[in-house]
């Protein structure tokens, strides 16, 4: 900066202005006159050459280029001027310089961010309600192009953004944002509504040279009566959304009962015609020589101590009774 230079330059005058100071103090009686004509001499020298350097050097600060303006016919050069120091004709030419960092621009309602005044954009929702919000874009500018940016402009890079860029913010929000429904806006869709607009901002600033790193919706605005029609609409949904888990639930658990009841049953009647098998079975295999030889193996030869009028007898196998 031309600012820049200049303070190096009294920098240096002033370090000279104090050796000076310096030496007059230090220097004694017989060689003073001597060394204050030397020094006297060496200041108007350093005058001359500040005077003379001051006007045809212009320094440009790093992250910043300089824009050649020719004052003779009014034009601007289409090569930039990177950082460091550069000779110039004072009488002809104009230097202005131009950030190529990133920088952020920042639209909001309110007048603690961004700027003092009202920067919020307000759009309108496919419904044909108005809406605002509060938007943030961080960007660079190509170097290469600010000159162009420069002569079309004419202005610094501030104005630009309160200006140009943000109108260009609202007409790719109103591209975007007009074509689809609040409550989708809000929901589902805002990632996809948020990246559609900065495609569509970098297509309008990409012939100025300004290219978009990120774009960020902040804060979205509706009317109250759409806001707590939305509200009421989402709370309904949930409260639908759990009867159906809940019905899904008890449908899955009456499923089950009734997967475990019938499991019952088949246990039940595979065990009754067990039984009612091993019952056939074992009716089969009683017969009165079983029975007969059953009882033979337990009787231990005595014969009963009470008995009624006839002796019980028993037929074994293979015995005959006596006529």
């Amino acid at each position: 900066m031309a600012t820049s230079l200049d303070d190096k330059l009294d920098g240096l005058r002033d370090s000279f202005t104090s050796s000076v100071r310096n030496n007059l103090q230090n220097s004694d009686n017989g060689n003073g006159g001597r060394n204050v004509k030397r020094l006297a001499l060496a200041a108007v020298g350093l005058v001359v050459a500040i005077l003379l350097v001051r006007p045809t050097v212009a320094y440009i600060e790093p992250g910043h280029v300089g824009i050649v303006i020719n004052r003779a016919g009014g034009g601007v050069s289409p090569t930039p001027l990177g950082p460091g120091f550069h000779l110039r004709n004072p009488l002809f030419t104009a230097i202005t310089e131009y950030p190529t960092f990133m920088q952020t621009l920042v639209l909001t309602r309110e007048s603690t961010e961004g700027s003092p005044n009202n920067d919020e954009i307000n759009v309108n929702s496919i419904e044909g309600q108005p809406l605002s919000l509060d938007v943030s874009m961080s960007f660079e500018l190509d170097g290469s192009k600010v000159p162009a940016l420069y002569q079309t402009f004419r202005t610094d890079i501030q104005t630009i953004s309160h200006g140009f860029i943000k109108q260009a913010v609202r007409q790719s929000l109103q591209e975007t944002v007009g074509q689809e429904m609040i409550a989708d806006i809000l929901g589902p869709k805002k990632a996809e509504t948020v990246a559609q607009t900065q495609i569509a901002l970098q297509k309008r600033l990409d012939p100025y040279g300004i290219s978009v790193r990120q774009f960020t919706l902040n804060e979205f605005r509706a009317p109250k009566a759409v806001m707590d029609a939305i509200s009421l609409k989402n709370v309904m949904s949930q409260q639908a959304l759990t009867a159906q888990n809940e019905l899904q639930k008890n449908t899955f658990q009456a499923q089950g009962d009734s997967i475990k009841a019938a499991g019952r049953a088949k246990a039940i009647m595979a065990e009754a015609e067990a039984q009612s098998r091993a019952n056939e079975l074992l009716s089969r295999s009683i017969t009165q020589t079983l029975v007969q030889y059953e009882m033979a193996k337990r009787w231990n030869g005595q014969m009963p101590q009470v008995t009624g009028g006839a002796m019980p007898m028993m037929q074994l196998p293979g015995v005959t009774k006596n006529e």
